[in-house]
């Protein structure tokens, strides 16, 4: 699990195109978002269950609900559900709901429409600062396992 301030020094270190947009309070509703970014470049990364273990999802926001069967589909599981949250913070010492983009050491599985943004935003780890980030950097600084499309 990274602080904050190292996983800005560890974006420094990895030449990412990036920035830490710090907020008042949690993000609660896609009205408290717009305030901060373009909701439409909004990138939540979901924790999945799989038959061989956990998934880190970085998904696009556009895509609306994740249809967890499809998903098992294209992916190539049996089944696919959402990950039990206390398992996840035990995993990565995050919280379900406030995993980062970078740091979580999970597999990755990326939705390719995130790759034609020039940047996206999502979770740093700390619920009061999002981080706006060049999507290509995140597919370098994680191991993607799977890109998920339409």
């Amino acid at each position: 699990m990274l602080t904050l301030n190292e996983l800005q020094a560890y974006l420094q270190e990895n030449n990412s195109d990036f920035e830490l947009i710090a907020h008042e309070t949690p993000i609660q509703s896609t009205q408290d978002a717009a305030k901060y970014f373009d909701i439409e470049k909004a990138a939540p990364t979901l924790v999945i269950q799989t038959e061989n273990g956990l998934l880190a999802l970085i998904v696009s926001s556009n895509r609306g609900r994740v249809d967890l069967k499809t998903l098992a589909e294209q992916l190539g599981f049996a089944k696919v559900k959402m990950a039990d949250r206390t398992k996840v913070q035990e995993l990565t010492g995050y919280q379900a709901g406030a995993i980062p983009f970078i740091g979580h050491q999970l597999p990755c599985v990326v939705d390719e429409r995130l790759l034609g943004y020039d940047y996206i935003f999502g979770g740093s780890g700390d619920e009061c600062t999002t981080l706006k980030i060049a999507p290509s950097d995140v597919v370098r600084l994680n191991r993607v396992v799977h890109y998920i499309g339409e």
